[in-house]
């Protein structure tokens, strides 16, 4: 999609906080942009997902070109976590923009795994979590799905975990139980649900156990929105 400076933060630093989002600086007289365009949009239908591909204008929106020091286009700057992360100039052949996305993204192995947990297929999802390598950059997501995992296998069901908080409130080894279990289903807005209340009842409990695990979901959910929305309302309850 075309991007703009009016709405950049939107598109693009609030959403690469869900998933990275790629920016491709370009300009229609510029003939190595239209080089690198098919490849970078082919790359996106390939990846499936795993990025976003956004393009904007240098001429028409020069602040932005400033703003990220773009003095020769094509010029494509990678965003995660609402920052920059990498960046390359010029048309890249396509093997060398592949290899440039492969350090940008999460190993496909999360994906399988979480899809895998998804499914209710426990043993497969620890296969493809074993074949990741430690990475600073994705030891938190991997933690994060070791514990859906953990949660998925020793967690009575939802009705009963429903149960157990209808009947004592303050019961938060139980909200934090049926938290696990609905993000080992991708159900991300209800498992921050209630983390959200046991922040609200009680930040310090754990030593801030449900806090941390909201800030892990941030991590693994590709709704910007919801992000956006729950990372208000953890401010909120925290100050």
């Amino acid at each position: 999609m075309d991007v703009t400076t009016a709405d950049f933060e939107r598109e693009v630093i609030e959403t690469s906080k869900a998933v990275p989002v790629v920016v491709d600086f370009w300009a229609p007289w510029c003939g190595p942009c239209r080089a690198l365009g098919p490849v970078l949009e082919k790359l996106e239908t390939e990846y499936a997902g795993r990025f976003r591909l956004v393009k904007v204008n240098s001429d028409e929106n020069p602040d932005l070109s400033a703003t990220f020091g773009v003095r020769s286009i094509p010029y494509v700057v990678a965003f995660r976590d609402g920052k920059p992360a990498a960046q390359f100039l010029g048309a890249l052949p396509e093997g060398q923009v592949r290899a440039f996305l492969d350090k940008l993204l999460p190993p496909p192995q999360l994906v399988l795994a979480a899809q895998a947990i998804e499914s209710g297929h426990l043993d497969e999802a620890e296969r493809q979590l074993a074949q990741i390598r430690p990475n600073i950059d994705w030891d938190e997501r991997v933690a994060t799905l070791r514990q859906a995992i953990a949660f998925a296998r020793s967690a009575g069901s939802e009705s009963e975990l429903a149960a157990r908080i209808a009947a004592n409130p303050k019961d938060h080894e139980a909200r934090l139980t049926l938290a696990g279990v609905h993000a080992a289903g991708q159900h991300y807005r209800e498992a921050l649900e209630q983390l959200l209340e046991i922040v609200k009842r009680d930040k310090d409990w754990r030593d801030g156990e449900a806090r941390r695990q909201m800030l892990a979901i941030f991590n693994l959910a590709a709704d910007a929105e919801l992000v956006s929305e729950y990372r208000r309302k953890l401010a909120s309850a925290l100050y």
